[in-house]
């Protein structure tokens, strides 16, 4: 756990990233229209790839589990959302709520990267 898992996060990081750059249509669906499309997109991407990154160095690496779990909790509204809407894009109803409590816990192994690596730090 200590050094796979945060290198895994990682590579999904960068990748989602990445892709919040290179093709941004694919994550308007699950914009609130109440929030800035391109702006987000902008915002979502370049925290995932800090995030990344701090996740892969190993002096950072409590950071990046920390910032993975806040990020994770930035993200669970929008999952929560995805529940309610009217026009889902996660279908069926069983995959989106299997979605939100992956998240959270995802929140947990984030939170648990940082305690893990906060020790070894000191």
């Amino acid at each position: 756990m200590k050094k796979v898992l945060p290198v895994v996060f990682a590579v999904i990081l960068f990748a989602g990233g990445l892709a919040h750059f290179l093709v941004p249509e694919l994550y308007n669906p699950l914009i609130p229209d109440f929030l800035p499309a391109l702006a987000s997109n902008i915002f979502a991407g370049l925290c995932e790839l800090v995030v990344g990154l701090l996740l892969v160095i190993p002096k950072y690496r409590s950071l990046g589990g920390l910032g993975f779990a806040l990020l994770m909790i930035g993200f669970l509204p929008l999952h929560v959302w995805e529940l309610f809407r009217d026009d889902p894009m996660i279908q069926p109803f069983a995959a989106a709520l299997v979605g939100a409590v992956a998240q959270v816990v995802l929140i947990y192994l984030g939170w648990r990267i940082y305690l893990v690596n906060k020790k070894s730090n000191r």
